[in-house]
């Protein structure tokens, strides 16, 4: 019975001790599982990426270093556009900037790499969710250190080629051999010197000493004022460096402005040379005009000339009249363009263009030689015919005090004109004479203008007054105005 006891107790204490080591084992597990769980975890981070050309030896979920301190993992890695795009969960509180940048470090002798991060500049933009990281510095491979060591190799082996070409034969041999043969002598003469002068030279060691040891302050004072004023002429002839917006030295900027200076001057000098020679020879308008008095005096001339004619554009007035005249007993209307060029305050040229609904009158005289029994053989016939034309007047006024005189063709036929004016211009009575040889009495009219707004008259009189069947009664308006314009194209606008 007691040995019965025994061994089932021996069983309960080894199966207690299997179940209690499944239980160790499991909860080491569970804590290992949740260990790496949690650090798997982003932990609150944010996630940023970067693009390398080789991924090789990153792994999932490794860490990702700062000075060696683990800041966040690695949480996928995958191609996109023939690049690795690796995804990176940074704790949220480590802060990368814009200009941070990542590389591919080695962890390991056997491949093994690991992201080593630098964060940036502090004070720049910080990096959110999802932004890049651009400066990306990949760690060379196995293969590029092998790819690298070939080329030594080959190198090296090019090197021992040539060494073996050039010493290797019974000539390179000689050459070496020769060449120790003289440096043994020149060994052995040196040494023959020291021998010799031994004494000497530990003589001038020893005096060099002393004036070194005498003179050192001074010596380091001269050398600090060489490299004062070392430092100070650096300074003077300093170059402009390339994109820094710094300024060249005075001197270098002095020598810079001599040099363009005496560019300028020698191209200067290089082109009056080549004037002056070109005065000499006569050769060109200048070379003619000092050479060709004939030509000179025509150009003077001309010149003389075209001061006249600029003179009297300058002064000429062109006064533009528009006006309109409604006539009551024919209920027409009667228009005029009228221009003055004046080119003295006392005189002007009149040009008029009228159209008049009362048409232009012509007579025209047929001397006519007839068979005709019942006519006499020799007759004339006097024919007036009026014609739907325009008229139009030219004529010279002449101006004394407040009244000016007019002579010239009126309206298509001779006439003359008086012109009487008042309050400083404003107030005009005009009277013309016309129509001498057109009618058997001329055409006498006058007219009454008063500018009642700047440039805007308004206008009456009668028209035929010495004919009772053609007199007639109107008013009308005129703008008046000066056009500096219209001188400039006139080529005969000259003061006689």
């Amino acid at each position: 019975m007691a040995s019965t006891l025994a061994g089932l107790a021996g069983r309960l204490t080894t199966a207690a001790k299997v179940g209690a080591f499944a239980v160790v084992l499991s909860g080491a597990g569970l804590f290992i599982y949740r260990y790496v769980t949690k650090s798997g975890e982003s932990d609150g981070g944010y996630v940023v990426y970067a693009r390398m050309k080789d991924a090789s030896g990153i792994a999932k979920l490794s860490q990702v270093r700062i000075a060696g301190i683990p800041v966040g993992r690695v949480q996928s890695i995958k191609l996109e556009h023939d690049t690795a795009r690796i995804d990176l969960v940074i704790n949220k509180d480590v802060p990368l900037y814009e200009d941070a940048a990542a590389a591919k470090v080695a962890s390991s002798l056997l491949g093994e790499f690991q992201l080593k991060v630098a964060p940036g500049t502090e004070g720049r933009r910080k990096l959110a969710n999802g932004d890049e990281i651009k400066v990306v510095s990949e760690a060379q491979t196995p293969d590029d250190l092998m790819r690298q060591m070939s080329d030594i190799a080959k190198d090296i082996k090019e090197v021992t080629a040539a060494l073996r070409e050039s010493v290797g034969s019974d000539e390179g041999k000689s050459d070496i051999q020769s060449t120790l043969r003289n440096l043994a002598q020149v060994t052995e003469a040196l040494n023959q010197t020291v021998r010799e002068n031994r004494q000497a030279i530990h003589e001038i060691v020893v005096n060099t000493q002393q004036i070194s040891s005498r003179s050192a302050p001074e010596i380091q004072a001269i050398l600090e004022n060489v490299r004062e004023t070392t430092r100070e002429v650096r300074e003077l002839v300093a170059k402009d460096p390339a994109g820094d917006g710094k300024e060249a030295g005075e001197v270098r900027q002095i020598v810079q402005r001599v040099d363009r200076a005496s560019q300028n001057l020698e191209s200067a000098l290089k082109n009056v040379d080549d004037v002056t020679q070109r005065l000499n020879r006569g050769e060109g308008t200048l070379g003619r005009l000092t050479k060709d008095e004939k030509l000179i005096n025509e150009v003077e001339g001309a010149v003389e000339n075209v001061g006249d004619f600029l003179g009297g554009i300058s002064r000429l007035q062109t006064i533009v009249s528009l006006r309109t005249d409604y006539q009551f007993l024919a209920s027409t209307v009667k228009s005029y363009v009228e221009i003055r060029l004046q080119p003295k305050e006392d005189k002007y040229y009149m040009i008029e263009i009228v159209n008049d609904p009362k048409g232009l009158t012509r007579f025209e005289q047929i001397d006519v030689d007839s068979t005709n029994p019942n006519d006499p053989p020799h007759y004339r016939e006097v024919r007036t015919v009026t014609s739907n034309s325009l008229r139009f007047s030219l004529q010279f006024a002449q101006s004394f005090g407040p009244f000016t005189g007019r002579f010239g063709i009126k309206e298509s036929t001779g006439g003359v004109g008086l012109d009487t004016s008042l309050f400083d211009g404003r107030f005009e009575l005009r009277q013309d004479l016309y129509g001498f040889g057109e009618v058997v009495l001329p055409r006498w009219r006058i007219s009454l203008g008063y500018e009642f707004i700047n440039r805007l008259w308004i206008l009456g009189g009668v028209e035929d007054i010495l004919s009772n069947s053609r007199r007639d009664y109107f008013v009308g308006g005129m703008l008046r105005f000066n056009d500096e314009d219209l001188k400039t194209i006139l080529p005969f606008a000259k003061t006689p």
